[in-house]
C-alpha cells in the first residue's frame, strides 16, 4: 500500500508539473506563435518553391532557337530544365562550374554541345541527348572542369557556418537575460553595442576554427581543390561569420524564451538553406527568387567562396559581396544594440 501511495503522489506532482508547463507555454503568445507557425510558414515556402509539376532533374542551357520541341526533339524530354543562355563563353562557364549540365548550340548544324564527361549528372543528360540527336557533337572544355563536390563543398562549409553563428550567439544571450547576468550587466558602464560586439568576436574565433578544421579535414580526404588564395578565402569566411553572428544577436536583443528564439532562428535559417545556393544553382530559377536570394548574407559567402575556389577570383571580383558582408554586419549590430533589452522583462 505504501508503495501504490507513493507512486500516485509522484504521479500527481509529475501530472502538476506537466500541467503547469503546459499552462505557462500556452499563456506565453509570442512562443505559441512561434511554434506553431513557423512549420506552418516553412511548409509554405517548401510549397511555393517545390510545388506543381515534378522538378527537372537536369538543366540545360540552350544557345538560340525557341524551347519546343517543334525546334528541337530534345526539348521534348521530361525532368529536363532548358535555360536560354545569350553569351556563349559565360554558357561554357556556367557547365564548367556545374551550374548547367549541358550546353547545347542550335545555331550550327549538327548541333554543338558541351558537358563534362565526370559528372554524374552530365554524363546521363548527355546520353539521352545523344539518343534524340545522334549527330550532335561534342566540344572540347576549355580549362578544367570542376567536380561537384568542388562546388558543393564550400555550400557545406557555409551551411555550418550559419548554424554555427546563429544559433551559438543568438541561445549564449538568452541565456545571459533568463539567469540575470545582463540584468547586473546593465549596473556597469558596458553599453549594448559593446556587449553585442564582444559577443559577435567570441563567436567569431570559435567558429572560424570550427570552419578551418572542416576544411583542412574534408580537403585531405577528399582532395578539395581551392583555385584562388586561402588567405582571400578567409577573408570571406571572417566577414561571413561576423555578419551571421551580428543577424542572429538581433534575435537575442529582444526575447528571453528559448523557444520564441528558437522559432525565429529557424524561421531565419530556412529560406537560406533553400534559396542561397547550398545544395544547388539557382541559375534558370525565377528571377524574383535570384532577387530575394541576394538578401540573404549566406547567398554572398558562397558567391564570393565558390569565385575564389573556383574560379580563382581576386578581391576586386567579389568586392561587392564582401562589402556586402561588412555593411550588413554593422547595419544588424547597430539595430541589435537599437532594440537590446538587458531585462527579461
Amino acid at each position: 500500500m505504501k508503495l501504490l501511495s507513493r507512486i500516485r503522489r509522484s504521479l500527481w506532482r509529475l501530472l502538476t508539473v506537466w500541467h503547469a508547463r503546459n499552462l505557462e507555454f500556452v499563456r506565453d503568445r509570442s512562443s505559441l506563435f512561434f511554434t506553431l507557425g513557423v512549420p506552418v510558414a516553412i511548409v509554405a515556402a517548401m510549397a511555393l518553391i517545390f510545388g506543381g509539376p515534378p522538378r527537372p532533374l537536369f538543366k540545360v542551357g540552350v544557345l538560340g532557337g525557341p524551347l519546343s520541341p517543334s525546334a528541337y526533339p530534345f526539348f521534348g524530354e521530361r525532368y529536363f530544365q532548358f535555360v536560354p543562355v545569350r553569351d556563349p563563353s559565360a554558357g561554357v562557364h556556367s557547365v564548367a562550374r556545374n551550374d548547367l549540365d549541358l550546353l547545347l548550340d542550335l545555331r550550327t548544324r549538327p548541333v554543338r554541345f558541351w558537358g563534362i564527361e565526370d559528372s554524374p549528372k552530365g554524363y546521363m543528360a548527355e546520353k539521352l541527348l545523344l539518343q534524340a540527336d545522334p549527330t550532335a557533337r561534342r566540344q572540347p572544355l576549355s580549362g578544367t572542369a570542376t567536380r561537384y563536390i568542388d562546388w558543393l563543398f564550400p555550400g557545406v562549409l557555409g551551411m555550418n557556418m550559419m548554424f554555427t553563428c546563429l544559433m551559438g550567439a543568438g541561445y549564449v544571450v538568452v541565456r545571459y537575460r533568463k539567469n540575470g547576468f545582463l540584468k547586473r550587466l546593465s549596473a556597469t558602464p558596458v553599453s549594448a553595442f559593446e556587449f553585442l560586439s564582444a559577443q559577435v568576436l567570441s563567436r567569431l574565433g570559435l567558429a572560424l576554427a570550427i570552419t578551418l578544421i572542416l576544411y583542412v579535414g574534408v580537403g585531405a580526404v577528399i582532395g578539395f581543390h581551392n583555385a584562388g588564395s586561402a588567405a582571400l578565402l578567409l577573408l570571406v569566411a571572417a566577414l561571413g561569420c561576423l555578419s551571421l553572428i551580428a543577424f542572429g544577436l538581433i534575435v537575442a536583443s529582444r526575447f528571453a524564451s528559448e523557444e520564441v528564439v528558437g522559432g525565429l532562428l529557424n524561421f531565419l535559417t530556412w529560406p537560406m538553406m533553400l534559396l542561397s545556393g547550398i545544395w544547388f544553382s539557382l541559375e534558370g530559377s525565377p528571377r524574383w527568387m535570384q532577387w530575394a536570394a541576394q538578401l540573404f548574407p549566406l547567398t554572398h559567402i558562397l558567391q564570393a567562396a565558390r569565385a575564389i575556389t573556383l574560379d580563382g577570383a581576386g578581391l576586386g571580383a567579389i568586392g561587392t559581396d564582401l562589402a556586402y558582408l561588412a555593411g550588413t554586419t554593422l547595419v544588424f549590430l547597430g539595430v541589435g544594440a537599437f532594440s537590446f533589452r538587458w531585462r527579461p522583462d
